[in-house]
């Protein structure tokens, strides 16, 4: 009785298996199914996808960028070669931060325009009167460490992360700053 339960059940449900499967054409290009249409039913139609109420854009991520500061006079000198490192916050501002003598200077990095007037006093300060153009995004950088020293400076990006600079310590000190590399 088994074996011939077995042979008409086993044939019932090969056939309600096979009562669900439907063949869809694919386009053999992209892999993708014909869209039905005509007799088959409508065409193609446009799907708007919404993006849910309230939810902000995704926040720009800061980038960190460093630059190297070269002593030009004996003051630098007792301090030599510098690193500081700037976080943009990719909104024209950035928090600027060196290490000198000691000390941890903290400040900001703000992107100026052309019509920024006190623009270029750093530069003649600490590279002299020498005639220069100024190609490129403007910015400048002012540190304050507990120690009471403070850093000014002033930076030209020609690219992404590339640039150069002066900068200008309260204590007498002269660097050029180069960033990138």
């Amino acid at each position: 009785m088994s074996r011939r339960f077995l042979s008409w059940v086993l044939p019932l449900l090969s056939l309600a298996a096979l009562s669900a499967c439907v063949v869809v054409p694919l386009d053999p290009r992209t892999g993708q199914p014909y869209p039905l249409q005509g007799a088959y039913g409508p065409g193609p139609q446009a799907v708007t996808i919404l993006q849910p109420p309230n939810t902000p854009p995704p926040l720009p991520q800061p980038v960190v960028m460093t630059a190297r500061l070269y002593p030009l006079n004996a003051q630098a000198n007792k301090a030599g070669l510098l690193m500081a490192v700037v976080v943009d916050h990719q909104g024209g501002r950035a928090s600027f931060n060196i290490s000198y003598q000691g000390d941890s200077l903290q400040g900001e990095a703000t992107r100026v325009d052309s019509g920024y007037a006190a623009f270029g006093r750093i530069h003649t300060e600490v590279l002299g009167p020498t005639p220069r153009s100024f190609s490129g995004q403007r910015g400048i950088a002012n540190g304050y460490g507990g120690k009471g020293v403070n850093a000014q400076c002033e930076y030209l990006l020609t690219g992404p992360g590339i640039g150069t600079g002066a900068c200008l310590f309260s204590d007498g000190a002269k660097y050029q700053m180069h960033f990138g590399g």
